[in-house]
């Protein structure tokens, strides 16, 4: 029917074309109509004149913004001096000999724009015309190219797309899962999976050697701007492999994504850290190394003072640590409770500063020997005009609020570069973190990441159902790492992955220090633990979030802005209203009676 509007050029002045699209824009200068039409490849003017067919003129004038319009007209060079260097197609127009209304539109609840102020819940109930913005289409069409880029390197490396089950059995380790009830099989579930991660090990155990898969995840989970009850990982699992050889592959992979997508070239590898060194440095695992900021432990150094919040903290077995907020030593008292009120939303119950002003003005300041003042300064480097905050209080609760505030620096200080992108890999994790809420281990990563190979004749050695162990546990086990390594760019952690337990006796080891007992393994796990005894090869793999590395990629606020049809952050589509209600028939197939309050 047509050529794309966005691909007309001076190559084609003289020829006829036919165009269709939407009317992006209507100009009416009294005898001439300009319509600029607009499809996914562009935006092209078309000239509406009387002289030429005036039938066509005076349908012109029944026209109005997201008509479906097709176009038979002549490619012309723009008069002088009304080019539009703006766009592709600025340098020539069509003028129409022929136009037929495809599609007519009623009156739009928001104009078809990028910049708009219009509610995100408006735009996802009328979605179908919020992804006809160019910004959204362009970031649709990002995707696209991202997971093309994708399928081309690993196809390259000889990796197999490989499907894996949807309806699958119900492991609650992580998430929360979705269940979908069996109408065959009344009274049993089906869960939706939170990745496949069992059965792309059982694919290593089947001899494929290389999978990946392009796939849908589901968890039922609060949400934010980064997390979809429904998300797409890019997977890929190897066999005989040990984790330098997957991040080797992974982080090619990615420099040919930025490569092909942006036109970005990444020769230097990318900088790795200990989860140890990223936690004492930045106070998280996901740190945005585009600028800097970094924390300090003055713990040593507030064991001098006799400021009892500080004392405390520290007798408790707990931190001290601040960062430099470079010249905002003229802060206000409200923008100080204003920093406050950030580091509480992470359980600290204040905020201490101190500014550095011909002196040391603070509250706190006179806890303190002159001498221990400017010890504190020089490891926060700081200089006149500096600001120096500090938390003490339990080790997690300082490093998730400072790493808050870092954050938050990075914004008010404009330290952080868009057009930048800082990698980086994370490595040496401790293989379980305690639960206090539970009083029990937990896997950091998941319960079939290997432990660290000096480290397995320790765990297996261990009896825990020996009362004398309970009291050395965390002590013990804060020192066992894992195989395991997480990729993170500017900030948000965009894959994560491991080497594989693949020996059983391992396996059982590792369930029973998670408080697994046999036979719930068994029940949650049992054809993953037979499959160890029927020969299985060492292997790993990694996830990468597909959602969240396009977001970055197209610069986007939220990955909603880059998956076709998301859910609102109450996990709600309000295009399609799913969820909704069904009726009792449905119900009754399904062996379920409702029990919700109206």
């Amino acid at each position: 029917m047509r050529t794309w509007c966005g691909e007309v050029r001076e190559t084609d002045i003289g020829s006829s074309q036919s165009i269709a699209g939407w009317v992006n824009r209507r100009r009416d200068h009294g005898g001439l109509v300009f319509i600029d039409l607009r499809d996914r490849s562009g935006v092209v003017q078309v000239v509406i004149n009387p002289e030429d067919n005036a039938e066509v003129h005076n349908t012109a004038h029944e026209i109005r913004n997201e008509f479906v319009l097709q176009v038979q007209g002549e490619v012309r060079k723009r008069p002088e001096g009304t080019e539009n260097p703006q766009i592709e197609t600025g340098q020539v127009e069509v003028v129409v000999k022929g136009l037929k209304i495809l599609s007519e539109c009623k009156p739009l609840p928001f104009m078809i724009e990028d910049d708009t102020d219009d509610s995100e819940f408006l735009r996802l109930k009328h979605r179908y015309l919020d992804l006809r913005r160019p910004v959204i289409q362009k970031n649709i069409i990002l995707r696209h190219r991202t997971t093309k880029s994708v399928r081309e390197y690993l196809d390259a490396h000889g990796f197999l797309e490989i499907e894996t089950p949807v309806l699958t059995k119900s492991t609650p380790e992580g998430a929360r899962d979705y269940l979908v009830p069996s109408r065959m099989n009344p009274g049993h579930f089906y869960a939706l999976p939170q990745s496949p991660q069992l059965f792309k090990q059982i694919l290593m155990m089947s001899g494929f050697e290389k999978y990946y898969q392009i796939v849908k995840c589901f968890r039922d989970e609060d949400l934010r701007a980064d997390r979809q009850p429904e998300f797409t990982q890019v997977d890929l699992e190897m066999s005989f492999v040990e984790k330098e050889d997957v991040m080797t592959l992974v982080e090619d992979l990615l420099k040919k994504i930025f490569k092909d997508v942006t036109d970005l070239e990444f020769k230097e590898q990318f900088q790795r850290l200990t989860y140890k060194e990223t936690m004492e440095r930045f106070g998280s695992d996901k740190p945005d190394l585009r600028f800097a900021l970094e924390l300090k432990d003055v713990g040593d150094l507030a064991k001098d003072s006799s400021f009892k919040v500080f004392l405390g903290a520290l007798a408790d077995g707990g931190l001290v640590k601040g960062i430099n907020a470079k010249g905002l030593a003229g802060y206000s008292r409200k923008e100080l409770d204003d920093l406050t009120e950030e580091v509480k939303t992470f359980g600290a119950k204040g905020l201490a500063w101190i500014k550095v002003k011909n002196g040391f003005e603070s509250p706190i300041a006179k806890f303190f020997p002159e001498q221990t003042l400017k010890a504190i300064a020089q490891r926060l480097a700081a200089e006149e005009g500096d600001l120096l905050l500090f938390v003490a209080d339990k080790g997690k609760v300082v490093n998730d609020s400072l790493a808050r505030l870092r954050n938050e620096l990075g914004k008010r200080l404009n330290l952080i570069k868009n057009d930048t992108y800082k990698f980086l890999w994370v490595t040496d994790f401790p293989l379980l973190e305690w639960n206090e809420d539970e009083g029990r281990y937990e896997a950091m990563h998941h319960p079939f990441t290997s432990p660290a190979d000096e480290d397995i004749e320790k765990l297996l050695s261990l009896n825990f159902s020996d009362p004398e162990l309970s009291t050395v546990h965390r002590s013990l086990f804060t020192e066992v790492k894992a195989k395991a390594y997480d990729i993170v760019l500017n900030g948000f952690e965009i894959g994560g992955g491991s080497i594989r337990i693949h020996k059983k006796d391992i396996q059982d080891k590792m369930f029973e220090l998670l408080n697994i007992s046999a036979d719930d393994a068994n029940s949650k796990f049992g054809f993953l633990l037979e499959a160890l005894e029927y020969g299985a090869p060492p292997h790993g793999g990694l996830a990468l979030g597909l959602d969240r590395l396009v977001m970055i990629l197209a610069g986007a606020q939220s990955i909603r802005d880059v998956i076709a049809f998301p859910k609102t952050q109450k996990a709600v589509c309000p295009l399609s209203n799913a969820p909704s209600t069904v009726d009792g028939k449905q119900l009754r197939e399904l062996s379920i009676k409702l029990d919700v309050a109206e």
